[in-house]
């Protein structure tokens, strides 16, 4: 049965829950549609990371779950309700906005906040998803502190493998690019860095087969095929960092809301307004630079601002 609301989020990783706790304290009673897949449960991706030591206010690190669950009781303490489902399409073609659900009906909202984040691709290894989060990770800047003195490989050969590969040089022992090419995609400088990096080697013409679990089924290192003579060799290593992008869960929001072409959310400036008025977009479906929780909490606070003073502005 559909219900209305002054404001429905749709998302519930730290930008979508930031939104919550400001719509709630504005008084805005907000419906928060929680999202989340086989991958990627409700509470974005910190649900899948155990340790998190870049979390401000937390000096002894915090465990991702622990913290998103203080997010989400914060957000509910104030007024925020919690549906446990996935948008599957916005209708902005009439006012109120009708958002529909997959498996609990649709509801109408007067303002609109998008916070569906956004997954990484992986490769799609058997072995990738038994290890994901536990040897096989797909953040460097979250991840990467893990593996001081260790050796590491990154997977990739555009922009974001280098930046992970870089990185990851200055808190490792030594990282080994896998690329399926010769020659890398990314950017001409970010090339020459990596390339001139001392502590950076490169596996070319080669594809991960698999990722090998070693003692307690701790990652021990990755079996690569050749994509020249099909040769298979092993890369030892302790972690493995996939580089191949990330996807924007805004696949549903195609036709409605304006996005570049790899998917991410156009917003207006240093807004969170969209092409829609009365719809606000923040997080990682919008940010395909930093792609952290703290920035993405950030965004969710200027889309609660924004839609709060827009529903002001418009007398509801």
């Amino acid at each position: 049965m559909s219900t209305h609301h002054r404001v429905i989020i749709v998302g519930s990783g730290p930008a979508g829950l930031t939104a919550a706790l400001y719509c709630s304290r504005a008084n805005l009673k907000p419906l928060c549609i929680e999202g989340g897949d086989e991958l990627i449960p409700p509470g974005g991706q910190l649900m899948i990371t155990t340790d998190v030591e870049n979390y401000p206010g937390f000096p002894k690190g915090v465990d991702g779950k622990e913290l998103m669950a203080a997010f989400r009781e914060q957000a509910e303490r104030f007024g925020t309700t919690y549906l446990g489902d996935k948008g599957k399409r916005i209708d902005v073609s009439t006012r109120p906005f009708t958002v529909e659900t997959e498996w609990s009906g649709s509801f109408t909202a007067d303002a609109v906040i998008v916070s569906t984040g956004a997954n990484p691709r992986l490769l799609g290894l058997p072995s990738e998803k038994t290890h994901f989060a536990r040897g096989v990770h797909t953040c460097a800047t979250c991840d990467g502190h893990f593996y001081k003195g260790k050796k590491v490989v990154v997977v990739g050969g555009g922009d974001t493998a280098m930046e992970e590969a870089n990185y990851l040089t200055r808190v490792t022992d030594g990282v080994t690019v896998i690329h399926r090419r010769a020659e890398l995609r990314a950017s001409k400088i970010m090339q020459e860095r990596a390339l001139h990096n001392p502590k950076l080697s490169f596996h070319w013409n080669a594809v991960p087969e698999e990722f090998i679990g070693g003692p307690e089924n701790k990652l021990s290192g990755v079996r690569v095929k050749s994509t020249k003579n099909g040769d298979v060799t092993t890369i030892p290593c302790s972690g493995a960092f996939v580089a191949i992008g990330h996807r924007p869960n805004t696949e549903f929001l195609k036709g409605v809301l304006d996005m570049d072409e790899n998917g991410y959310l156009l917003v207006k400036g240093q807004t969170s307004y969209t092409n829609v008025e009365g719809v606000f977009a923040c997080g990682d479906c919008v940010d395909h630079r930093y792609r952290q929780a703290v920035t993405a909490a950030g965004m969710g606070c200027m889309a609660a601002i924004d839609a709060e003073r827009w529903l002001e502005s418009q007398g509801r």
